[in-house]
């Protein structure tokens, strides 16, 4: 196994070199947030989706506009207001009175990045519209199937703090998210940067485009090589199965804390995610530090708390934090 992993190492090697660069270009926009910038690029990677939730002005929209910016691919920004349709996401069917046939007008879907934002402003038939793209990578109208091309990524932002004229994700939608991430004020020196390179009157940075499609989809092959002991894959379903029983996993202070507990997609996600994490890494095996690094912006979105929970003001973060300390590391 030792000489297998040094292939893979090798492979990786030749794989992400493009990885550097992209960080580059990112952190020529945004100040800090190396938090942000590390998983939007893991989402690119791994080709799952991402839910941004922060208050206005924490450079979200600017983020995924540099990644996209920064990748040969189509980028398309969707705003979610309530009067927003499904057609307006799909596309629907155009009559050409000439020809007297109908023509398919293909919606801001047909692209590799999306960004959708303010998702949560958007009524349920809207965002049940992005569903199939999401999960089956395709789009259905008319009748008619259409492949989406890859690489394929919704990155969706959402306010925390207004929630009037807001229409909640459900719970079907949000577990199609690979993250949810939440993003935090900047530090005290990161703040002051921002301020004098924003009270300037320069041209803003012109982002390069550093890596293509091609680039991606060959680093995702060469990722889901990357060897993670069969321990591991026992650490990350103990942890899963944490958040449906915490008492079979000895942890009984979490008793009547959780209402249900993360769905299968939360292991498959910790593993891919373990492993493009090593990939960034540049090691081709994955270590528990992979795990436990993506392990909340994984799972907090996956678990809802009881009624007893949120009376004692416990949070999803709080329960999972429990969960990480007390189950035993391989």
């Amino acid at each position: 196994m030792p000489q297998k992993i040094d292939e893979i190492t090798e492979r990786i090697k030749q794989a992400n070199g493009f990885i550097p660069p992209l960080f580059h270009e990112l952190e020529q926009v945004i100040v800090g947030q190396k938090y942000l910038t590390e998983r939007l690029i893991l989402g690119l990677l791994t080709g799952e989706h991402i839910l941004l939730e922060g208050v206005p002005g924490l450079a979200k929209t600017t983020a995924v506009k540099t990644l996209a910016q920064s990748v040969k691919a189509d980028f398309k920004r969707i705003q979610f207001p309530p009067a927003l349709l499904p057609a307006d996401l799909l596309g629907t069917q155009i009559y050409q009175p000439k020809s007297g046939e109908f023509t398919i007008k293909k919606g801001p879907l047909f692209a590799n990045i999306i960004l959708a934002d303010e998702i949560n402003r958007a009524p349920a038939k809207v965002q049940s519209a992005l569903l199939e793209a999401m999960q089956e990578r395709q789009i259905t109208i008319a009748g008619t199937t259409f492949k989406l091309e890859e690489p394929f990524m919704v990155i969706a932002t959402q306010n925390p703090i207004e929630q009037e004229g807001t229409y909640p994700l459900p719970e079907a939608q949000v577990d199609r998210f690979m993250f949810k991430l939440h993003i935090d004020y900047p530090t005290r020196e990161e703040e002051k940067t921002i301020m004098q390179r924003m009270s300037t009157t320069n041209t803003a940075y012109q982002v390069k485009q550093v890596v293509s499609p091609t680039e991606i989809l060959q680093a995702r092959k060469v990722f889901d090589e990357i060897y993670i002991d069969e321990n591991l894959q026992d650490y990350i379903i103990n942890l899963v199965q944490a958040t449906r029983d915490p008492a079979g996993q000895q942890i009984s202070t979490l008793k009547g804390m959780i209402q249900y507990g993360a769905s299968p997609r939360a292991s498959i996600f910790l593993n891919r995610c373990a492993k493009a994490y090593a990939f960034l890494q540049g090691r081709g095996y994955v270590v528990p530090h992979d795990i436990k690094s993506i392990g909340l912006d994984v799972l907090r979105h996956r678990i809802i708390l009881t009624y007893e929970a949120e009376a004692e003001n416990v949070t999803a973060d709080d329960i999972l934090k429990k969960i990480f300390d007390t189950l035993e590391v391989p």
